[in-house]
């Protein structure tokens, strides 16, 4: 009887950190879709249009993937996608990279997290 009292909370305790870590990234997937996917694509192999495809972002150097349109600031910027870059570019692009055809920011430092988080995991 014992055993059947503390296997859920054994499992509890197993699954709760990985469903807190997974949660950034499912609320950075919403925040995508709501601010973001109106220029970008996020998908393996899909064509862009107006804004870089960003999945397989993280650890990309900027302006190097297909996307024919990339604005020189920003293939020249010589910047790699890594947390820290794309928390501060997404915070300010134009600050980042000034000359980035970029315009779109998130200011709020938890959402921009999420989407940081949700970029990472586009692999």
């Amino acid at each position: 009887m014992t055993l059947f009292r503390t296997l859920p909370l054994a499992l509890a305790a197993l699954l709760t950190p990985a469903l807190a870590s997974a949660q950034p990234a499912v609320e950075g997937a919403a925040i995508f879709k709501q601010q973001c996917q109106m220029c970008h694509v996020n998908t393996k192999g899909a064509k862009p249009a107006i804004a870089p495809n960003v999945f397989g972002v993280a650890g990309r150097k900027a302006g190097s993937s297909d996307f024919a349109s990339y604005s020189p600031a920003l293939k020249s910027s010589g910047v790699v996608w890594n947390t820290a870059n794309l928390d501060r570019f997404l915070a300010a692009p134009g600050k980042m990279v000034p000359g980035t055809r970029m315009v779109i920011a998130i200011p709020d430092a938890k959402r921009r997290a999420a989407v940081v988080a949700y970029l990472q995991g586009l692999k």
